[in-house]
């Protein structure tokens, strides 16, 4: 991975790899990633098993975890996310926002271990150190998981994306309705003759129903039952309508601000129908 295409959280898995004392061993972890040997990772709960294929025929087992926080940890930091939208907008288009590591700390917790004897790891070699090149191999190898998937490092800790979002959009069609509720204790009467003017509005349109109307839909979704979510493609506009009619270089140089202001009004536009204030 190049270092201008790194995630700030990617960086963070690197550097606490970085601290470790004893570099060459590690290193030789890196070369083991680089060359292919680690045959494949899965996650099982907040598990990481992998296979690594050393000098041995049959690839050597790995296991890694880290200490998962509790279910009321959990309540605790959903809680705090779904009262910031920007968090809840980001986290559904897939991105993990630049200052999430407050919502842990602001709970007593930390997201990334401080040092590499936080994480639990076991190889099935004979190596008695501990990381052997086959651990040090993973811990690189999940470096890239990371950057495809940054709620892996989540999952580590005991919860996966989907119950994550699932919460937060509960937490949140709790907010709406909340405010919702309120909102019409003070204003019963407002209430009362937006009900009637409704009503009126149902009755004409009943009585004069034509093709102009039949897609109009006057009544308000149920929060809880819509699903925000970013594009399943990664294609621009630009992606469809071709090659900009430009010098090169200047036509790259267009495309990448335009991506950024794509992204950017993708972004903007989710934490809006999140009900952001």
């Amino acid at each position: 991975m190049e270092l201008a295409n790194r995630q700030w959280w990617v960086e963070r898995w690197l550097e606490l790899l970085d601290s470790y004392r004893f570099k060459k061993r590690l290193e030789r972890g890196r070369n083991y990633a680089r060359e292919g040997n680690v045959l494949s990772i899965e996650f099982v709960g907040s598990q990481v098993l992998a296979k690594v294929q050393g000098s041995e025929a049959q690839p050597y087992q790995v296991s890694l975890s880290l200490a998962s926080f509790t279910d009321e940890d959990w309540s605790f930091i959903t809680q705090t996310m779904s009262e910031k939208a920007i968090f809840s907008a980001q986290l559904l288009a897939g991105e993990m926002p630049a200052n999430i590591e407050d919502v842990f700390t602001a709970n007593g917790l930390s997201l990334f271990p401080f040092s590499l004897t936080e994480i639990r790891s076991r190889c099935s070699c004979p190596d008695k150190a501990n990381p052997c090149k086959h651990i040090a191999a993973v811990y690189y190898q999940l470096s890239d998981r990371f950057s495809e998937d940054p709620f892996v490092l989540f999952q580590l800790r005991g919860r996966t994306k989907t119950e994550i979002l699932d919460t937060l959009r509960q937490l949140r069609s709790n907010k709406v309705n909340s405010e919702s509720n309120t909102s019409s204790l003070d204003s019963t009467s407002d209430v009362i003759a937006t009900e009637k003017s409704s009503q009126s509005t149902k009755t004409k349109t009943s009585e004069n129903t034509d093709l102009k109307n039949f897609w109009q839909y006057n009544e308000p979704l149920e929060p809880s039952l819509v699903v925000i979510t970013p594009p399943t493609e990664g294609k621009i506009i630009l992606d469809l309508l071709g090659e900009i009619p430009l010098a090169t270089a200047d036509a790259e140089a267009l495309k990448q601000y335009l991506i950024q202001v794509y992204q950017t009004t993708s972004q903007q536009a989710i934490m809006t129908a999140l009900n952001r204030d």
